[in-house]
């Protein structure tokens, strides 16, 4: 750490050095550094800048922490010729993911209904470990959730098709190639669509505190005290076994190619390889699966919300953002365009006004970047920033990010009630288990203030909206 060297308030590096190919770059106050360096995430960090292939740097957003190979909170582009691709830079849960929806009601209207409607949402969309659903999908129904995305959730009646354009890729994203998918994938994912799963996943009723921007929110169609609705999950056992099995063909790849890593849970195979084609492509089934997870669930929420307060009360998709995965995208890098690929593991894509890949709608306005906050605390709506493009690759930050481990926070929660303390605050929450709620704890996250504040800062992001929890399901 003795290298590390401010850049500015909020973004501090460590330049090149040994196998080092590109400096590391993390956005943060120097007041938050504490909570970093007490795990290993700076490590792994510059673990990433010794990979084959990386350009320009390896990035840490504010909310960065400990995770498997890649930090979360971690950002690295890879160059098309020399780099590679990693299962680690995706992670376990690929395509964990936010959306972000709003309705006709107010605070005001939804409190005094607002135990009757989490507990039927409770009772209608499954939660919590393994927790399966009531959709059975064969093996070729999964494939052509694998292939089609949210659209296989729209044909079946799960929403309409408006909702598609306000999904990051219209949720769907090209390349996925269902042969490449492990068998064991197909088992754990036959009953999983339209579930939420569990640890930091879950499903929050909200309303709008604050606004920042008016413009923006204007154009979002958010106003002061409206109700929102934000589901966080992803492509859960099928995700998940898709990286594991993956995890086993990179090692082997490593040894194969003779590429040479700082960490062996960095295991990658060289773009444009068998190994890589086949992860990127059974990747992308994974991606497919949690977009049309997450499309189910929207629908779910949305007939148990008409079927309390009236079916006039239009619930709409403001915007879905991915956070987990790795994407082939076009950025300047030395004044000329290229091609790259850009991993993105616990971080969020936030371009700016004006580029192509994003809806009409937001055109003038950039990219809405959701980011959660825990349980007791608040939420943003943000937008994309032209800095962005500029420095990490249009990338933000995707959430608080833990500062204590499970176990620290199971320890930290022992004498306490949560869900008491939380309804103290006027939130009530409900969840499977205990342990899920005292995992959960909110200080067992940095302060979402703290984190959004610092890409703000940083130029990476503007701020649009302050979202405050009514009521939430944990798994």
């Amino acid at each position: 750490m003795a290298a590390m060297r401010k850049i500015h308030d909020f973004l501090w590096e460590i330049p090149r050095d040994g196998k080092m190919r590109v400096p590391a770059r993390i956005y943060i106050r120097e007041d938050m550094l504490n909570d970093v360096q007490a795990d290993n995430a700076i490590q792994q960090a510059i673990n990433v800048a010794c990979m084959p292939g990386i350009v320009n740097a390896s990035f840490a957003m504010p909310d960065v922490h400990w995770g498997y190979g890649f930090p979360i909170g971690g950002v690295a582009a890879f160059d098309m010729d020399s780099g590679v691709i990693s299962p680690g830079g995706v992670g376990y849960d690929i395509n964990c993911g936010v959306r972000l929806m709003t309705c006709r009601l107010t605070r005001e209207e939804v409190k005094p209904h607002l135990k009757t409607l989490i507990t039927q949402l409770f009772n209608r969309i499954p939660s919590g470990v393994g927790a399966g659903g009531k959709i059975k999908s064969p093996r070729p129904v999964l494939e052509d959730i694998a292939r089609q995305g949210a659209a296989w959730a729209v044909k079946q009646g799960y929403g309409s098709a408006a909702s598609l354009d306000m999904i990051e890729e219209q949720g769907c994203i090209k390349g996925a190639d269902p042969a490449c998918v492990p068998a064991r994938a197909w088992q754990r994912g036959a009953d999983q669509v339209g579930t939420l799963g569990s640890g930091n996943h879950f499903l929050e009723i909200g309303y709008v505190e604050d606004i920042y921007d008016h413009h923006a929110a204007s154009a979002m169609g958010l106003a002061p005290g409206q109700v929102t609705i934000m589901i966080h999950c992803g492509s859960r056992g099928f995700g998940h076994q898709v990286c594991d099995d993956f995890l086993a063909v990179m090692d082997k790849a490593v040894h194969r190619y003779h590429i040479d890593l700082a960490d062996r849970q960095l295991a990658c195979a060289p773009l444009g390889s068998p190994e890589a084609n086949d992860y990127y492509a059974a990747m992308c089934c994974a991606v497919n699966y949690a977009f049309a997870n997450r499309q189910v669930i929207a629908y779910q929420v949305q007939q148990v919300m008409e079927a309390i307060f009236g079916a006039d009360i239009k619930v709409r998709t403001i915007y879905e953002v991915a956070h987990n995965l790795a994407k082939f995208e076009n950025h300047m890098v030395d004044g000329k365009s290229r091609r790259l690929c850009v991993h993105r593991k616990g971080a969020t894509r936030a371009f700016p006004a004006g580029h192509p890949e994003i809806p009409p709608a937001y055109q003038t306005i950039g990219q809405p970047v959701l980011i959660p906050g825990d349980m007791g605390r608040c939420s943003y709506v943000l937008t994309g920033a032209a800095q962005a493009m500029a420095d990490t690759f249009g990338s933000a930050c995707h959430g608080a990010g833990r500062r204590m481990s499970r176990h620290t926070a199971i320890q930290a929660a022992r004498s306490r009630n949560i869900a008491q303390e939380l309804h103290a605050k006027d939130i009530f929450v409900m969840a499977q288990s205990r342990r899920t709620l005292d995992e959960e704890i909110s200080e067992a996250y940095k302060d979402v203030v703290d984190v959004v504040d610092t890409c703000v800062a940083a130029g990476l992001t503007n701020k649009v909206a302050r979202i405050l929890p009514l009521g939430c399901i944990k798994g």
